[in-house]
């Protein structure tokens, strides 16, 4: 089945509508909204993507992730992402933006922050295989010794370095 997405340029100025497919395939610009969420005492959720998924299989990441769709603001994005991937709803906030020459294409690559409740997680087997709270610490030093994507691992080291601002690489 495709999916609809907005190709975009350099700028993050929308160009037309595309499918991801070939947007990935082409190496065109597109949109990517992701979500590091956290419970109420501050842990952050780590999961492991199925062994059997198209994409990334095994490997681990620290943000819940997807496409942005045609005319979707990257908010509502991850809004939607959290709802398909976990099964809960929650707000979210920016967090930080930046071009991201990633394994499946070049995409702008947003990131925001949700603060769940655990007890409501309800992850979609399709996109997650293992999940577990992980302490900032903890996760320090995991993103080192276990097999993280590797646009989750760019995204760790901007947000360690100061996550509040944009890189306009272009």
């Amino acid at each position: 089945m495709s999916e609809l997405i907005e190709r975009v340029d350099v700028h993050d100025r929308v160009l037309g509508v595309v499918d991801r497919g070939d947007a990935v395939r082409n190496r065109w610009y597109y949109r990517m909204s992701m979500v590091l969420c956290r419970d109420a005492s501050g842990r952050i959720l780590v999961h492991q993507r199925p062994r059997s998924s198209s994409r990334f299989p095994g490997q681990y990441s620290w943000l819940v992730a997807g496409a942005v769709g045609v005319g979707e603001s990257y908010e509502a994005a991850a809004g939607r992402e959290l709802a398909e991937e976990l099964g809960v709803e929650a707000p979210v906030t920016p967090l930080f933006k930046f071009l991201c020459e990633g394994e499946l294409g070049p995409y702008w690559f947003a990131v925001h922050e949700a603060t769940i409740e655990a007890r409501q997680l309800r992850p979609s087997a399709e996109e997650i295989g293992w999940f577990d709270w992980l302490g900032e610490r903890e996760l320090k030093v995991l993103i080192d010794q276990w097999h993280f994507v590797s646009d989750s691992r760019d995204a760790y080291q901007r947000y360690l370095s100061g996550h509040g601002r944009e890189n306009n690489r272009g």
